[in-house]
């Protein structure tokens, strides 16, 4: 595949870098400016300087668009690559607003195009293995799901990032962010459907700076930047319910101090319960009412799905990288041709959309709240 980048910020080499990875072909890279474009391009060693986005549709070379810009650029960008006949790889969110999100759903349909959202989590091998023990039937009937998604970037006054901005971002940004994963990894390996949700949502630091900042982290305190109110959450508070009435809570966090990127989730089953914890991700913890035990990755033994993902030998620690790596692989699989096991697409930006929704309109109104209307009914059906 010939890819090009659009975003050069953090998350925009880490996609970069999957590409080559996978044997595809970094054509190219759409930063800010044209200028910083083409320093790019050559630090990148990608293959074609382009000027802006334009110039990269126009090429019939093209294969694959991969968005990495700020939340709010994505559903036009996207768009117009899909239109232009490109496959698209879109950073989550896929959209600000579950409108925005249909659009660009049938826009895929329309165009017979792929469009991919790196939920990454999926692609941890051990994700596979309770994913593929939950088909089987291992757990039971869902007691309880919970779990925490806790990061620490934020935690600094002085820390700010273009996502802090709602008119960039979107009007979440904690649970939007991070929650969205946690939400997407959990109903995919637990095989399940929230239907409503409760929400709190809170803002820790009411002012942040107002500056550029793409590091995840302080921007430092040589030079006061202007302070500006912050109106997007740090930190979110989720109580979800399924149709059947299965109980599920999430608590989100950016603030909370030695927490690097602590996803983790546990699955209690009326047969046995499951836990993931996304920083320790080379072995899982399986409960059962006599006994527990602890199961490591291997490509030796486990699911098909654990084994095909499990690319270096047990005790060789894989990580977020080869979650990456994985992902893009199918997702250019998918994208010629070929049939893969739980990639994310468009239909999976929209339910992200929806939850994200959800939660703001629960904490808007501090009630009960469908996710989906129409999802609920058919639930309930």
């Amino acid at each position: 595949m010939n890819a090009v980048v659009i975003g050069a910020g953090m998350i925009g080499t880490v996609h970069a870098s999957a590409v080559r990875a996978v044997g595809g072909t970094l054509r190219g890279v759409v930063a800010s400016t044209p200028a910083r474009s083409a320093r790019l391009a050559q630090e990148w060693d990608a293959v074609v300087t382009y000027p802006d986005l334009d110039s990269v549709l126009d090429d019939p070379a093209v294969d694959v668009v991969h968005v990495c810009t700020p939340n709010a650029l994505h559903p036009a960008q996207a768009a117009a690559a899909l239109r232009a006949g490109k496959h698209v790889i879109c950073e989550k969110p896929m959209a600000t607003g579950v409108a925005d999100a249909r659009m660009l759903e049938a826009t895929v349909a329309a165009c017979d195009r792929v469009l991919a959202i790196p939920f990454v989590y999926r692609y941890h091998p051990l994700v596979r293995e309770i994913q593929a023990r939950v088909e089987q039937g291992e757990f039971g009937a869902w007691q309880l799901i919970h779990g925490s998604y806790l990061q620490d970037w934020m935690l600094s006054a002085q820390s700010t990032n273009w996502r802090v901005d709602a008119d960039r971002g979107g009007r979440s940004r904690a649970f939007a962010d991070i929650g969205s994963h946690w939400c997407d990894l959990v109903e995919w390996a637990a095989g399940i459907r929230f239907a409503e949700v409760t929400a709190r949502l809170a803002v820790t630091r009411p002012e942040r700076p107002v500056r550029e900042a793409q590091t995840f982290g302080p921007v430092g305190t040589q030079v006061r930047a202007p302070a500006a109110p912050v109106s997007t959450e740090d930190v979110a508070a989720v109580l979800l319910r399924t149709a059947d009435g299965v109980l599920g809570s999430v608590t989100v966090s950016q603030v909370s101090a030695g927490r690097k990127n602590r996803l983790w989730f546990e699955l209690d089953g009326a047969d046995g319960s499951a836990v993931f914890d996304q920083e320790q991700p080379e072995s899982i913890w399986l409960g059962g009412p006599k006994s527990s035990r602890i199961v490591v990755r291997d490509p030796a033994v486990g699911s098909p799905e654990q084994r095909r993902l499990a690319v270096l030998p047990a005790g060789h620690a894989q990580g977020y990288a080869d979650c990456f790596r994985a992902f893009v692989g199918d997702a250019y699989a998918a994208m010629a041709g070929e049939h893969v096991i739980g990639l994310p697409t468009a239909a999976d930006g929209v339910r992200s959309a929806q939850l994200v929704d959800a939660v703001l309109r629960a904490d808007d109104t501090l009630t009960w709240t469908p996710i989906a209307p129409e999802l609920t009914e058919e639930l309930a059906a």
